[in-house]
């Protein structure tokens, strides 16, 4: 089978990262073979060598990065690659133009629904340095179209998730009482990274006009350059005693099963793998209905869709389903199925494989 190069610029680990790995798992699965170029001591370069993933070390210091272009080049033909998979808007820019001095093609998977310019560079990315372009929602596909990137090139692959991962290791009982949680509370949790584009200002402000205090906790789980501002905010707004910030986690299906309602109030998101998790954990979401997110969360079928900002709103739907069991069972109920539509992992695998052979295809015309 013909090797992929997967190509990851960030130094953390987010969803995205999520999304790489699940990729190169499922590939490797069907017989594809996978190297990943990513920045030295970075936690994915960590995360390939505890799965056994092939994997390149090239320092991506910045878009002007020359020597990570040569490198790259190198790499790709030392590999043997036979396409390179572009996962980041830096990995597109630098591995685009080491992808197209190695005469390898490429692909890139854009995953913000951030607008699209259209301009020089937008026309270098989607109409030389790569064939295709995938988004991981139709939300994100219009963003390219608007910027001028041609239909033909466009693809549509959602964001997946594995359901097999998302099975508890604890009870819910034990990972409520770790966490202080009351039998009788309802607990909301947010998931996520904690940066302002999440909306979680709005949620304190939203968690304030909650009324009944005793009857419900929050959880935020994940960390970021927000926390601090977050939890002065959740002080001054007097809703600290509510309010559990966790910091990263990984134990993110034991957080679902002991929690009861998932809130993402993001301002602005591509899809949003946390909401896709809640879903197939059956957890009803109160979400934004931005970008992705409000196309994968379905309005009183798997969750509540609210106004962006709006923190009347989100506080309305959230006491709903606080006040409400059978609500918020029903729409949680409902999420597995939503899942089974088109957001498994081997769904995404398969696409992708589809994709790849397309544009081999095309390259050996």
């Amino acid at each position: 089978m013909p090797k992929i190069a997967h190509v990851d610029t960030e130094r953390g680990f987010s969803g995205g990262e999520v999304q790489v790995f699940l990729l190169i798992e499922g590939l490797r699965r069907q017989g594809w073979r996978n190297v990943l170029f990513s920045p030295p001591g970075s936690r994915v370069e960590a995360r390939a060598r505890d799965l056994g993933v092939e994997h390149v070390a090239v320092a991506m210091r910045n878009d002007l990065d020359v020597a990570a272009i040569v490198a790259m080049q190198r790499g790709f033909r030392a590999t043997g690659a036979a396409l390179a998979h572009l996962h980041t808007g830096r990995a597109t820019w630098l591995g685009g133009w080491a992808a197209r001095f190695a005469g390898v093609p490429a692909l890139t998977t854009r995953r913000m629904d951030r607008e699209v310019r259209n301009g020089l560079r937008t026309k270098l990315i989607y109409g030389t340095l790569t064939r295709r372009a995938v988004a991981i929602s139709p939300a994100v596909a219009d963003c390219l179209r608007h910027g001028g990137v041609h239909g033909s090139r466009v693809r549509t692959i959602w964001s997946a998730i594995d359901p097999e991962a998302l099975r508890p290791r604890r009870t819910r009982e034990e990972t409520r009482r770790d966490l202080g949680a009351r039998p009788d509370q309802v607990v909301l949790i947010s998931i996520g990274t904690l940066v302002p584009r999440k909306g979680l200002d709005v949620l304190m402000d939203a968690l304030a006009t909650l009324p009944d205090r005793g009857t419900w906790g929050a959880w935020l789980a994940g960390d970021g350059a927000e926390r601090e501002n977050l939890e002065r905010r959740a002080t001054e707004l007097g809703v600290a005693s509510n309010v559990r910030f966790l910091g990263r986690r990984d134990d993110v299906a034991d957080l679902l099963a002991a929690c009861d309602v998932v809130a993402m109030p993001s301002r602005r998101e591509g899809l949003g793998v946390a909401a896709l998790e809640a879903m197939a954990a059956g957890r009803a979401i109160v979400a934004s209905n931005v970008g992705g997110l409000g196309q994968a969360v379905l309005h009183e079928r798997t969750g509540l869709l609210v106004p962006p900002g709006d923190a009347r709103a989100l506080a309305a739907a959230l006491r709903s389903l606080i006040e409400d069991r059978s609500r918020r069972e029903r729409l949680g109920a409902a999420g597995p199925a939503r899942i089974a539509e088109g957001f498994l992992a081997s769904q995404m695998v398969e696409a992708y494989a589809q994709l790849y052979r397309e544009v081999l295809a095309e390259v050996a015309r």
